[in-house]
């Protein structure tokens, strides 16, 4: 069992074992820092458990897939089992980039039996909801709510996320030198810092042109697309809170977040039977895998409608 005192990773332990591992994957495998920090939340809640449950002796190479199989069940008591699974990929990660450099002589994490994940339909609005909430910006300004610059600046975020099926990390860190306005195309960075192609449609795009040609006070190919007041890049936090914003003007569900955007996108595409695999092109998914969650949500709309409209259902 764990002690009460939380116990962190020496400095000798952190800069043996975990320095070079979070330097490889920054500047290798280019990993945003969020997975990054993830990857080391993973590691010091391993290293308190192997401290607490009296292994420390045999270090972070010594240890038997039984006594890992110990690990998982006593960390299921601490975490649900999406975290639990994110938790071993990184410790999975972590002991093969030390297998491949001889510091251990196997991965300890291969094989070891997790909890089933339970399916999870992501959540997204329908193309009524969409508009609704894309109306937003302009009623806000039509009852004095809010300035032109951000009611152009708000819908044009909302936008992207939906037109563009944009996650909102690379929604944010969108510069100019990105676009292409004439064929309503962007080269966006996403995750893995891997480059993909992004048309934007017709409404963003020329959203785009009216607020660079309006609004926009720097346009360098360096310059940021979404900005505050004071134009300066937006965090994804203000993006979250501008959204909460909208969600209750259209009188829809808090909980919905910019990503929930995305997801409307990607199940949009496919009911209106888009190719599966350019829909996974289109997301950046690297694997076709998770771009198919989406076709479980058409198909269960399918099924809700067909539920509702015919005399045998």
């Amino acid at each position: 069992m764990l002690n009460d005192a939380p116990i962190q990773p020496t400095a000798e332990v952190v800069a043996e074992w975990w320095a070079p591992f979070a330097d490889y994957l920054a500047k290798e495998r280019r990993y945003s820092a969020y997975t990054a920090r993830n990857y080391r939340q993973a590691f010091e809640d391993f290293y308190r458990w192997l401290a607490g449950s009296g292994f420390a002796d045999r270090g972070l190479g010594g240890l038997t897939a039984r006594e890992l199989r110990d690990f998982v069940i006593e960390a299921q008591r601490r975490f649900g089992r999406r975290t639990l699974h994110n938790h071993v990929s990184g410790l999975r990660a972590f002991y093969k980039y030390w297998l491949r450099h001889g510091r251990v002589t196997r991965n300890p994490f291969l094989g070891v039996p997790l909890p089933k994940l339970e399916r999870r339909l992501p959540k997204f609005l329908t193309e009524e909801q969409m508009v609704r909430l894309l109306a937003g910006p302009v009623r806000l300004q039509e009852n004095g709510g809010i300035d032109a610059f951000t009611a152009c600046r708000d819908r044009l975020v909302m936008e992207l996320l939906y037109g563009g099926g944009l996650r909102v990390s690379e929604l944010t860190a969108l510069s100019y030198g990105q676009l292409d306005l004439d064929t309503g195309v962007a080269r966006v960075v996403g995750k893995g810092r891997k480059e993909r192609l992004c048309p934007l449609g017709r409404v963003a795009t020329s959203l785009l042109m009216k607020f660079k040609a309006e609004f926009a006070r720097y346009t360098a190919p360096s310059s940021p697309v979404i900005v505050n007041g004071r134009h300066r890049r937006l965090p994804v936090r203000q993006v979250q809170l501008l959204l909460k914003r909208y969600l209750v003007l259209a009188e829809l569900p808090m909980d919905l977040t910019p990503h929930k955007l995305r997801h409307s996108y990607a199940t949009h595409l496919l009911n209106a039977s888009a190719d599966l695999r350019l829909v996974q092109e289109l997301l950046g998914h690297a694997q076709l895998a998770t771009t198919q969650v989406y076709t479980h949500v058409s198909v269960a709309r399918l099924k809700e409608i067909y539920a509702k409209a015919h005399p045998r259902a």
